[in-house]
């Protein structure tokens, strides 16, 4: 008698963001790496289903313009036998010109969808520099919303809502997708997701990572400071991407302390759509995209399941024995055991 074989079906990695059809779930997120074309083909030849691009900050435009213009006045004032020692006008690129020069080139270096990413300051900024991203080519854009409510005036629903009237005025000049990418500092952040959404967002990204100043007490000086994310980070996104998966209309990408393919896996269970990377690629290069994609396959083997779309959101909120595990019952679980273990 012969023994059958066992035919193991093909794990099916693709998955949809922001309308886009992508070939996995793994997308390398704004960061070094996407900035420069080298790096761009070799994320793509590890196997990287879509790139975004680093932030184009409108407080950098808007501070090379004055810049700019402080040389034009100090050049119309000069002798005019030192008007050689001045650069051209007509010559001049802007940090704007050079980010859409880089969104150009990326999209005809790369097969795979390119998302440009857009930080402003005012409202007309944000949409006037949408639009260009769209223009240069931009399969879509991410609104990187980062700023901090330091004025004592100002409350709460005041940001709120003049977040969700930024996203509506964005997407209203736009005719490719928009995704958002929030903090998770929200009174009621349930709330505000879907308010983003209704003001049409197409996606959300969780979580921007704020980046905290540090004092020097040699200098007593302000200074930057900056930590690359951890697999332990990953746990406030993946809390709330599975209480929004399965009640909102919209993608999910979850982004900070995506490092191995286990870590790929949490973010699909809880619900999302894709899993961003910059930190683990900072570490291990752009390669590290093949181990973690081999990692998630291999997993998926062994848990049994064949496809991405099958996996996606079956330990959200709405699919757990215990939704509450996502709530205060995790709170209290996590100090009580914590306790008795010392008993």
């Amino acid at each position: 008698m012969t023994a059958e074989l066992t035919v193991v079906p093909e794990f099916d990695l693709s998955t949809t963001y922001l309308g886009l059809q992508l070939r996995s779930p793994l997308v390398a997120s704004s960061g070094p790496l996407t900035a420069r074309i080298d790096s761009l083909l070799s994320l793509e030849q590890a196997g990287v289903a879509a790139v975004v691009l680093p932030s184009l900050f409108e407080e950098q435009i808007e501070h090379e313009d004055a810049q700019a213009d402080r040389l034009a006045d100090l050049h119309s004032d000069s002798n005019p036998e030192a008007t050689g020692y001045f650069p051209d006008q007509a010559d001049y690129e802007s940090v704007a010109d050079r980010y859409l020069r880089h969104l150009e080139e990326a999209k005809k270096a790369l097969s795979i969808p390119v998302v440009a990413s857009l930080n402003g300051e005012t409202s007309g900024g944000w949409v006037r520099y949408a639009r260009l991203l769209e223009l240069a080519g931009a399969d879509a854009i991410e609104l990187n919303l980062y700023g901090l409510a330091a004025d004592l005036d100002v409350t709460g629903r005041d940001v709120e809502d003049e977040q969700v009237e930024l996203v509506a005025l964005v997407k209203a000049s736009l005719s490719i997708p928009l995704a958002v990418k929030i903090g998770p500092n929200y009174s009621a952040l349930g709330n505000q997701a879907t308010r983003f959404i209704d003001a049409g967002a197409d996606g959300l990204v969780l979580f921007n990572r704020f980046y905290q100043p540090d004092i020097d007490p040699k200098t007593r000086k302000v200074a930057p400071a900056l930590e690359l994310s951890s697999s332990a980070e990953l746990r406030l996104p993946l809390r709330w991407t599975a209480i929004l998966s399965g009640r909102v209309e919209a993608s999910l990408a979850v982004t900070t302390g995506v490092h191995t393919g286990a870590d790929v896996a949490r973010c699909l269970l809880a619900g999302a759509d894709v899993a961003m990377m910059t930190s683990s690629l900072l570490v291990n290069g752009a390669g590290h995209v093949a181990a973690v994609e081999r990692e998630l396959v291999e997993w998926a083997a062994e848990s049994g399941f064949e496809s991405v779309a099958q996996l996606k959101g079956s330990v959200s909120q709405r699919n757990v024995a215990d939704p509450s595990a996502f709530e205060r019952a995790n709170y209290m679980s996590t100090l009580i055991g914590f306790t008795n273990s010392f008993r």
